[in-house]
């Protein structure tokens, strides 16, 4: 029953975290360099990710610079960002890429909160299914006589209070992303 408790957690905080590294994708009219973090540039023949070919920095509030360690790869990378599509066009000056990030208008920002809102609630509906599976599993305990009635009303009360907590944070990284989005 305990195990139940553990597999149930640790599915739900798995959702948390695929969640907090979706937000963090989210373009916010802000430099983040994990939008790079995805891209892979065939690099010699091996797919190698970004960070590992160049240094990324934000040099100011809107402009990331990738600066390349290896000079004669900066044409690849620059292909491979504009395979990617992002979003936004690289400038290429021969030692440095730089992604300029357009500030976002009024109306993109309501179309990226509705968008947080929609992941959001879609994390949920996860959680919540993670206790449903959890909740199924503890009552064909109950059946199969491994856990007692008062076991079963016990271990309820506990994954309820599981979802709860982690519908709690998934609302709370909700107001706060959308926050950002729209204070920009």
């Amino acid at each position: 029953m305990e195990n139940q408790f553990i597999i149930c957690k640790e599915k739900m905080s798995k959702i948390i975290n695929n969640l907090e590294n979706i937000y963090s994708g989210m373009k916010a009219g802000r430099a983040n360099p994990t939008i790079l973090d995805k891209i892979l540039v065939d690099y010699y023949g091996t797919p190698t990710s970004v960070n590992q070919l160049a240094a990324v920095s934000i040099t100011e509030s809107r402009i990331l610079s990738i600066q390349p360690w290896d000079l004669s790869s900066i044409g690849i990378l620059e292909k491979a960002i504009n395979a990617a599509d992002i979003g936004i066009n690289p400038t290429n000056d021969g030692k440095v890429i730089r992604l300029v990030f357009p500030q976002l208008t009024e109306e993109k920002r309501k179309e990226i909160t509705k968008d947080i809102s929609k992941i959001g609630e879609e994390s949920k509906v996860s959680i919540r299914g993670v206790r449903r599976d959890t909740m199924d599993t503890l009552k064909a305990m109950k059946k199969n006589s491994k856990i007692t009635e008062d076991d079963l009303k016990i271990s309820e009360k506990k994954i309820q209070n599981f979802t709860d907590s982690h519908c709690k944070i998934v609302e709370d990284l909700i107001v706060k992303k959308e926050k950002e989005i729209m204070s920009i």
